[in-house]
């Protein structure tokens, strides 16, 4: 939302009245999803957490389930189209996809390079004409919309990203297939923020809900993906908040991924590793010191590929092309970097990874990060999970290699460990998540019993990762307190009890959908404004425009075709805290406020954050300064037959110098004003002097609750 407050008074219409004629009346009626959707989400956003949760986690998870199927049985067919029927050759598969051998040659070898690039072409020509946002991993995307506009991920570019994904990597570009799913199941979230009006913080946990249970589906490791929702979103922080719905949403779309294509692991692991000496502790530090150092070469390979693709004299649509010319060069000499490479993981577990060079084991995390940068880094579509994943299993292949023939009583004689290890702490580390990591890796190999020794693998490359202060998601924040919206409600920690009906003021102006571009310009100079909120032929409330979107439009454009429908209005019962939230989201100076028929009923500006919160802090000096000289803290809660119940605190009847500063209600903390009303069940927290403190539990507490025999105060007494 950009552009002056269409606020304060002036002409135009009154707050939630029909919108002003203009246009035809059968213009852009209201489509059945919004109208389903607007009453959808006032019977969720009025739900407690609990009800409200397992609605949208079940939501999300059902399309993340679904689209898991969709872009699996998509990539599947566009491998069997390029690689199997175009070059001849067939991809290894790992054991929970059939486990394929695949082929030992290239049928057509002259062709991989063109097939590569074909798919690159075709890729890059999608993305940059119809969603340049859909370029590249797509789960940074994802990151910044929880970030910044948690409604802002448009339908189109999901699509796009299925399709060109699958184009990219089932010509054999090297990239994972979690940044397709993610985007879905993300995109899905990000729908449901804007038709059922989430909260911008609801918006965000809908989002990373998203972004988990996509991952958790196709990886068939639903609990790492509950745990990915809240640890993918910070470098340094975890969204405790998500823990919950992402467990709901992961567990829903793992059954319906599992229901179509198998519930089994994706890797099956010969043999079971037992931890029973301490000595291999020592073997899993080096892992962990090995696989932080390739971590640290697969970023900085991946955005060094990235900028200088940036720098290529010709146009992005074949930038990808390009780097699949080079990808199917590549893969003449090494195939384990085509595709997602899931299959020749599945050999590194096995007695074939002995058939290898030594020189062909040492080479492939680096080729990988090379095919990986090429494919993706360039523009192509796909994601950077997966490969960081392969990368850490060819690193503890690698160290496997290098270290059962210098000490072959000490090192394990099964490389799977060494596999699996090195896969939780290359991609843990550098995706800064390494708990989920470690989770979703122990559900896809069915070895939780190596969660143990390998924190001192996933420790240490944490610890090089963290150092060097890099993250293959270039979008994550380091901390909660590093969101702009934290750093406005860290300096202004009163908003959270501020009502935004106590400061929100009449729109200057309400456009209707139907209008005209030419008749919204027109009014808009009228009110002096350079934005306002648009509603539909029902009052509906359905997105905002700025005059600057509207400019070289034709004057008979309809309004409703321009509208941005990813500004969030805020409910008229919230607080200040949601509405400064939706402006910094919005990215400009003022918010619409909505009722529960999303109806247009006043404006919050900045300026009106201030002038609550000056009059918050005045009230709050005010009521201070009656603070007397020894007094005591206690809290208790309000009965239903309290005399103070239901009444505003400047007229209750308590006794002289009690100054209440908080109400606990439910989940919410309320600031206390002289307009707050206490309400039953609310726990009241005060400041009173200490001959009166009996007196004022008595008078909160009502009649009917016993009395106090003696009053516990919460702390010492203020002196």
């Amino acid at each position: 939302m950009t552009g002056e407050p269409a606020a304060g008074s002036g002409a135009g219409a009154p707050a939630g009245a029909d919108p002003p004629p203009g246009g035809t009346a059968a213009a852009l009626r209201p489509s059945a999803w919004r109208a389903v959707g607007s009453r959808v989400g006032g019977l969720v956003n009025s739900s407690d957490y609990w009800v409200k949760w397992l609605i949208l986690g079940a939501m999300i998870g059902v399309i993340a389930g679904l689209g898991a199927v969709v872009f699996y049985e998509s990539l599947a067919y566009a491998t069997k189209l390029f690689l199997g029927i175009l070059v001849g050759y067939q991809v290894p598969t790992p054991a929970g996809e059939g486990g394929l051998a695949g082929s030992a040659h290239f049928a057509r070898p002259w062709a991989l390079p063109l097939v590569v690039g074909l798919g690159g072409l075709a890729s890059g020509w999608l993305v940059y004409t119809f969603a340049p946002e859909a370029e590249g991993h797509g789960t940074d995307a994802a990151i910044t919309a929880i970030h910044e506009n948690p409604r802002g991920i448009r339908l189109v570019a999901v699509a796009v990203k299925i399709v060109a994904s699958a184009l990219t990597i089932g010509s054999g570009g090297s990239g994972g297939r979690e940044g397709p799913t993610a985007q879905i199941s993300a995109g899905f979230g990000s729908f449901l923020a804007r038709i059922f009006d989430l909260s911008p913080g609801d918006g965000r946990i809908a989002v990373s809900v998203g972004i988990g249970s996509g991952i958790g589906a196709i990886f068939s490791a639903p609990f790492g993906g509950a745990v990915l929702a809240a640890d993918i979103v910070y470098r340094d922080d975890f969204e405790f908040a998500a823990i919950l719905p992402g467990a709901i949403a992961s567990i829903v779309a793992y059954t319906i991924f599992g229901a179509v294509e198998g519930f089994r692991p994706l890797f099956a692991v010969a043999g079971t590793y037992r931890y029973d000496r301490p000595v291999d502790l020592a073997w899993f530090a080096i892992i962990g010191v090995v696989a932080g150092l390739v971590a640290l070469g697969y970023s900085r390979g991946f955005y060094g590929a990235v900028r200088l693709a940036h720098r290529l004299p010709f146009t992005a649509k074949l930038r990808p092309a390009l780097g699949g010319l080079a990808v199917g060069a590549l893969g003449l000499a090494l195939p384990e970097v085509l595709g997602t490479g899931y299959g020749w993981v599945q050999k590194s577990l096995g007695p074939e990874l002995l058939h290898l060079p030594l020189y062909a084991v040492l080479a492939l995390p680096f080729a990988r990060i090379l095919a990986t940068s090429l494919s993706i880094g360039t523009g192509g579509s796909g994601g950077v999970f997966g490969p960081g994943m392969v990368i850490g299993a060819f690193s503890g292949a690698a160290v496997w290699r290098l270290l059962e023939p210098a000490f072959p009583h000490l090192v394990p004689h099964d490389p799977g460990a060494f596999v699996i290890v090195g896969m939780m702490a290359c991609f843990g580390s550098i995706s800064r998540a390494p708990v989920a990591v470690m989770l979703m890796v122990a559900e896809m190999t069915g070895t939780i019993t190596l969660l143990a020794p390998a924190l001192v693998a996933v420790a240490l490359a944490s610890l090089i990762v963290r150092r060097a202060d890099d993250s293959i998601y270039r979008a994550q924040l380091h901390t909660r307190a590093d969101s702009p919206s934290a750093r406005l409600h860290f300096g202004l920690p009163l908003v959270a009890g501020i009502p935004v009906r106590s400061v929100m003021t009449q729109p200057r102006l309400v456009l209707a959908a139907s209008e005209t571009a030419e008749e919204a310009r027109s009014r808009m100079q009228e009110a002096d404004v350079s934005a306002a909120p648009v509603v539909d032929e029902r009052g509906h409330y359905v997105g905002t425009v700025s005059a600057q979107r509207l400019d070289g439009r034709r004057d008979e454009v309809r309004v409703g075709r321009h509208v941005d429908a990813t500004t969030a209005p805020v409910p008229v019962n919230a607080r200040l805290d949601t509405a400064l939230e939706a402006i910094t989201q919005g990215n400009g100076r003022w918010t619409a406020v909505a009722d529960g028929r999303r109806h247009v009923v006043g404006i919050v500006a900045i300026q009106d954050v201030v002038r609550g919160y000056q009059e918050a802090m005045s009230s709050s000096a005010g009521t201070l300064r009656r603070v007397s000289s020894g007094a005591v803290a206690l809290e208790e809660r309000a009965g239903p037959r309290s005399p103070v119940v239901g009444v505003p605190l400047r007229d209750a009847d308590l006794p002289e110098g009690t100054v209440i500063v908080s109400l606990q209600r439910g989940t919410d903390l309320v600031f206390a004003t002289g307009d707050t009303a206490i309400h039953a069940g609310d726990l009241v927290s005060a400041l009173v002097r200490p001959g009166s403190a009996e007196e004022v539990v008595r008078v909160i507490r009502g009649p009917g609750n016993p009395a106090p025999d003696s009053v516990e105060t919460t702390g010492p007494q203020l002196t």
